[in-house]
C-alpha cells in the first residue's frame, strides 16, 4: 500500500498537470455556459417572453436566472450520489455533457414569435437542467483533483478548480463584448446573442476530449477494488449524525460565509456602481473586470498558504476582514466613484416624513405594483427608482408625506384628493419638484467620468475582493478532507451548493429588495456581513482544521 501512494506521488508531472487542466478546463466551460444566462437575459428577455402578458413574462424572466441557483442543491445529491457509487470521472463527464447540450440548445431554441408560449418554457427546463450539471460537477472536479494531489499539495492542487467560475465569467463577458463590437447592436440583438450559446459545443468537444484521457480517481479506484464504496451515499451521509453534523458545520461554517463573500465581490459591486454610484455600464464592467483580473491570482496562493498554515485560518480572516471592512469600503466606493454624489449625501441629506402604516415595502418583484395608492408610496416610490439615499422620519397618522432635499420641503400629492388625470399630473410635478432639488443640492444624475478617480475605484473592488480569493482559494480543499472517501462527493456537494446557490445566489436581489425597502444604500450589506459574521462564530468554535488529514479512507 506504501509504494502504490508513493508511485502516486511520483507519478510523471506531466499526469499531474493534466488532471488540473482537464478538470479546471471543463469546470471552467461550464461556469461559462452558467454565466451566458445573466450577461444576456435582455436578450433573452426579448426573444423568449415578448408574447405573453406582462406579469407572466416578468415571472418566467426571473424563473429562468433563478432557476439554475434554484436547483443546484438537487443536482448535487443527484450527481453526488452517482460520483460515490460509480466514480467521480465518468460522473462528471455526464454532468459536462448535460450543461454543454442544454447551452447548444439554447442557441438553436426558436422564439416566442415563432412557436409561442412553449419556448420561454423550454427556456426555463434548459435552465434547470444547468443548474442540475453544475450541481454534480464542482463536488467532482473538486474531489478528483484532491485525491490526485500529493497530501501537501492539495490546497494548491484545488485552488485551481477555485479559479473557474471567476474565468468562465471572463471567457462569456470577453466574447459577448467582442461579438457586439463586431456585429453591431442591431445584428446582435437580432441573431448575434445566439453565437455564444452555440460556441459551448466546441468548448463541450475540446472538454471531452481532454477528461477523457483521464483515469479513475485512485483513492475510489482503491475503494472499488476493496470493495468498501458506500452501497446508500446519501443515507449515509445525511441520515448519520456523525456524518451530518460536519455537513452543517461545512455549510454554516465555511461555504456560507464564501458564498456571501464571492457574490457580493463580482455580483453585487456590479449593481452597486450601476444602479447606486450611477456609472456607466461599460465603464462599470471594465473596472469590474480589472480589478478580477488582477485578483484572481490569489486564490492560487491562499490555497498554497493553505497547504503551509491550514485552511480554517484563512476562511475565518475572510469573514472577518469581510464583517469589519465592508461597510467602509462601500462608502469608499462611493466617494472615489460619484464624489459628487458622496458630498451631496453628506451636505444634503434627503429625509422622508410620513407615517410608516401608510408606506409600502418598496421592491415588487412582478413589476404591477405602481405604488400610488398613499403620499408616502408616491415619494419613496420615486426615490428607489432613483436608488437615492434616504432617512426615515415618523409622523403622525393622515400627515402627508413629504420629502426634505437638505432645507427644501417638497409635500407629496394625496391620492384621497386628487384622481384621475389630475392624479398623474399632480405625481409628475412632485417628481419634477423633487428633481429639481436634488439637482440643486449636488445630486448628481450619472456619475462624471472626469471627475471619478478610476484606479482608486479598482483598487477597492480589490479590496472587496481579496477576502473573497481567502475564504474560497483553500474550500476545495476543506472540503474534500472533512469527509471520508466513500460519501465524499455527495457529502461535499450538497453544502456547497445550498450555500453558493441559495446563500450566495439570491444576495443580489435580497439586498436590493433592503436597500429599496429602507432607502439606504448601504442597508443591503447587512445580509453578507450578518452571514459572513455568522460564519465567522461557527467556523471559529466547531470547523475542525484539516490539512494534515489522510483523505484516503
Amino acid at each position: 500500500m506504501t509504494t502504490d501512494r508513493e508511485g502516486a506521488a511520483e507519478a510523471p508531472r506531466q499526469d499531474e498537470k493534466l488532471v488540473i487542466v482537464a478538470s479546471s478546463l471543463g469546470t471552467m466551460f461550464e461556469w461559462y455556459d452558467f454565466y451566458l444566462y445573466g450577461l444576456l437575459a435582455t436578450y433573452i428577455s426579448a426573444q423568449f417572453f415578448s408574447g405573453v402578458n406582462e406579469t407572466t413574462a416578468f415571472i418566467l424572466a426571473l424563473a429562468a436566472f433563478a432557476a439554475g441557483f434554484a436547483v443546484r442543491p438537487f443536482g448535487s445529491l443527484v450527481f453526488g450520489r452517482v460520483g460515490d457509487l460509480v466514480g467521480r470521472k465518468n460522473t462528471f463527464l455526464v454532468t459536462m455533457v448535460l450543461m454543454g447540450l442544454s447551452t447548444f440548445a439554447v442557441g438553436l431554441l426558436p422564439s416566442y414569435a415563432a412557436i409561442g408560449v412553449a419556448a420561454p418554457l423550454i427556456l426555463v427546463g434548459l435552465r434547470l437542467l444547468q443548474g442540475l450539471a453544475v450541481g454534480g460537477e464542482y463536488g467532482g472536479a473538486a474531489t478528483y483533483v484532491a485525491e490526485h494531489a500529493p497530501a501537501d499539495r492539495r490546497g494548491f492542487y484545488t485552488s485551481f478548480v477555485q479559479t473557474t467560475a471567476t474565468a468562465g465569467l471572463f471567457m462569456a463577458l470577453l466574447l459577448v463584448i467582442g461579438l457586439r463590437l463586431a456585429l453591431g447592436e442591431t445584428a446582435f440583438a437580432d441573431w448575434g446573442w445566439r453565437v455564444p450559446f452555440l460556441v459551448s459545443i466546441a468548448l463541450l468537444a475540446v472538454s471531452l476530449w481532454i477528461r477523457l484521457k483521464l483515469n479513475e480517481s485512485p483513492v475510489f479506484q482503491r475503494m472499488k477494488e476493496q470493495g468498501t464504496t458506500s452501497k446508500a451515499p446519501l443515507r449515509e451521509a445525511f441520515g448519520e449524525w456523525k456524518n451530518l453534523k460536519f455537513v452543517l458545520i461545512a455549510l454554516l461554517g465555511a461555504v456560507a460565509g464564501q458564498a456571501v463573500l464571492g457574490y457580493t465581490g463580482q455580483f453585487y459591486t456590479l449593481f452597486y456602481l450601476e444602479r447606486i454610484a450611477k456609472v456607466d455600464g461599460a465603464t462599470a464592467n471594465i473596472m469590474i473586470a480589472i480589478a478580477l483580473a488582477m485578483v484572481t491570482p490569489f486564490f492560487v496562493l491562499f490555497g498554497w498558504l493553505s497547504d503551509r498554515i491550514g485552511r480554517k485560518p484563512l476562511v475565518v480572516t475572510g469573514c472577518l476582514i469581510a464583517v469589519i471592512g465592508y461597510f467602509p469600503l462601500f462608502a469608499a466606493l462611493t466617494q472615489a466613484a460619484n464624489p459628487a454624489l458622496a458630498v451631496a449625501v453628506d451636505t444634503a441629506p434627503v429625509t422622508v416624513i410620513a407615517h410608516d402604516a401608510e408606506c409600502s415595502f418598496q421592491f415588487d418583484p412582478i413589476g404591477r405594483n405602481t405604488f400610488d395608492a398613499t403620499s408616502c408610496d408616491i415619494a419613496k416610490a420615486y426615490l428607489a427608482k432613483g436608488g437615492t439615499n434616504y432617512a426615515n422620519v415618523e409622523a403622525p397618522a393622515g400627515h402627508i408625506a413629504e420629502v426634505r432635499v437638505g432645507g427644501a420641503t417638497i409635500v407629496a400629492p394625496d391620492p384621497r384628493q386628487v384622481v384621475g388625470a389630475a392624479r398623474a399630473a399632480a405625481i409628475a410635478d412632485f417628481r419634477a419638484e423633487v428633481g429639481a432639488a436634488l439637482a440643486a443640492a449636488g445630486y448628481p444624475e450619472r456619475a462624471d467620468a472626469a471627475a471619478m478617480n478610476k484606479p482608486l475605484v479598482v483598487a477597492i473592488l480589490f479590496a472587496i475582493l481579496l477576502p473573497v480569493t481567502m475564504v474560497y482559494g483553500p474550500m476545495a480543499a476543506l472540503l474534500v478532507e472533512l469527509f471520508p472517501a466513500r460519501i465524499r462527493y455527495s457529502a461535499l456537494s450538497l453544502p456547497y451548493h445550498v450555500g453558493n446557490g441559495w446563500f450566495g445566489g439570491f444576495l443580489p436581489t435580497t439586498a436590493f429588495a433592503m436597500v429599496a425597502a429602507t432607502g439606504d444604500i448601504y442597508y443591503g450589506l447587512w445580509y453578507p456581513v450578518t452571514i459572513a459574521a455568522m460564519t465567522l462564530v461557527v467556523g471559529l468554535l466547531f470547523l475542525p482544521e484539516t490539512y494534515r488529514r489522510n483523505i484516503d479512507g
